[in-house]
């Protein structure tokens, strides 16, 4: 027996700005953002088993960064090469653990970017939802947090370091940190698939980027860097994660619900500012 055919959705281009429709504008986002969810969800096994296919080390790669990073810090520390200061972690566990946070947060930014300029070409030739790139490339990110996850508790087991109660809450940070990324990613991937130079300068950004935020040092407490630290919007949310994970409470609690409440409302922005740019960067594309 022959299924009835689905009915045919319309859609109309008009030059008329969609901000002067808000309320329909916001149905279509929610609309397209449940349509998405299988596309979405191909785009992701497609793109994992693309990116571990070619790689003849597979997940190994997700360990390399953070143990390297602190292998090389922890004997210029042990030399006295770099004056580091007192972590509340040892202090490799401190810096992979960081680096595994950071990996995640720079990921939800570059990702949504490289995302985009990879999925040009069919966005040219198919008319679908434009947030399939968006979940798709989330997916990514926890997908690779979850393998690094196997580091995250192989340290704690080797170095023997306790595990808070408020574990279980680390998760929501760890969500409002990639929602941040994702937020920034979200701004710049429609200006870099028109102009290169914003991923080649974002390269750059995170670099000088990591070294604003207490990654492979503490949290300064007095000085002109503490200041920079202190306003650097992922420094609450990335330590509250290692807070949650290994202390039990917030160190600065105040900082985290500020920057979970920016990060929630910029995503909400973000994606606004993405839907409503996307259809110009694809005429600009295809002409």
């Amino acid at each position: 027996m022959q299924k009835p055919r689905q009915p045919l959705h319309e859609v109309i281009y008009t030059p008329e700005s969609y901000l002067r429709h808000p309320i329909r504008l916001f149905k279509e986002m929610g609309r397209d953002l449940l349509a998405a969810r299988e596309l979405a969800w191909r785009l992701l096994v497609r793109d994992i088993s693309a990116q571990y296919r070619q790689s003849f080390l597979g997940f190994f790669w997700a360990f390399v960064p953070p143990i390297v990073t602190a292998l090389g810090l922890t004997l210029a520390n042990n030399a006295k090469i770099l004056n580091i200061g007192e972590t509340d972690l040892p202090y490799p566990a401190y810096v992979m653990f960081s680096m595994a946070l950071w990996q995640t947060f720079a990921e939800a930014v570059s990702g949504q970017i490289q995302a985009v300029s990879l999925a040009k070409p069919m966005m040219v030739r198919i008319n679908f939802p434009r947030e399939a790139i968006i979940l798709s490339q989330l997916g990514q990110v926890f997908f690779n947090f979850a393998i690094k996850l196997i580091l995250i508790v192989s340290l704690f087991l080797w170095f023997k370091m306790p595990i808070a109660w408020t574990v279980i809450l680390a998760p929501v940070a760890l969500i409002h940190l990639v929602m941040l990324g994702t937020c920034i990613g979200l701004f710049l991937a429609p200006i870099a698939a028109l102009y290169e130079d914003i991923s080649k300068g974002l390269t750059l950004g995170l670099g000088f980027w990591l070294f604003l935020t207490p990654v492979i040092y503490p949290v300064p407490q007095e000085g002109a860097f503490a200041t920079l630290v202190r306003l650097n919007p992922v420094t609450p949310l990335l330590v509250a994660v290692r807070d949650l994970a290994t202390m039990g409470h917030l160190s600065d609690p105040k900082g985290f619900w500020w920057m979970s409440a920016i990060a929630m409302l910029g995503l909400l922005v973000g994606w606004l500012f993405y839907r409503i740019a996307m259809p110009f960067v694809v005429e600009r594309v295809s002409a």
